[in-house]
């Protein structure tokens, strides 16, 4: 069964930083490319940061966060990270960890990475709320 697990969510005041963490487990996890997206109340979930398998020499990042978030992998530990600066009240949603499942060239990802649908697993979700 694959499962990813979110982590490191939290409260923090604006202008600062929090770093989540995913584990997936029931894949190779350098055959699979990663993302993260976010879900506010009342409003669509949608496209953070996404990271391509093996090398990870490829992300992709939505304008809202770019210059501040930074996706990386470690694939010793089967983890994605998220490192989140400067972050604003705007930022405040659950943040979702999701994968592929390795099927994806890097090709296919570069015109595929930001939608939702194209994910076919999921973590839980874990609270970031930043305070103004």
């Amino acid at each position: 069964q694959v499962q990813p697990v979110e982590s490191g969510g939290g409260l923090v005041q604006a202008g600062g930083s929090l770093r989540l963490s995913c584990t997936v487990s029931g894949l190779a996890f350098r055959n699979i490319a990663m993302a993260w997206f976010r879900q506010a109340p009342g409003k669509e979930r949608e496209f953070v940061a996404a990271i391509n398998a093996w090398s990870g020499r490829n992300t992709y990042y939505a304008d809202s966060v770019k210059g501040r978030f930074t996706i990386s992998r470690d694939n010793a530990k089967n983890a994605v990270y998220l490192q989140m600066n400067s972050l604003k009240p705007e930022d405040t949603a659950v943040y979702y960890c999701a994968t592929e499942g390795g099927q994806w060239s890097d090709l296919y990802m570069s015109a595929r990475y930001y939608l939702p649908n194209e994910y076919q697993y999921w973590g839980q979700g874990t609270q970031v709320t930043v305070s103004s």
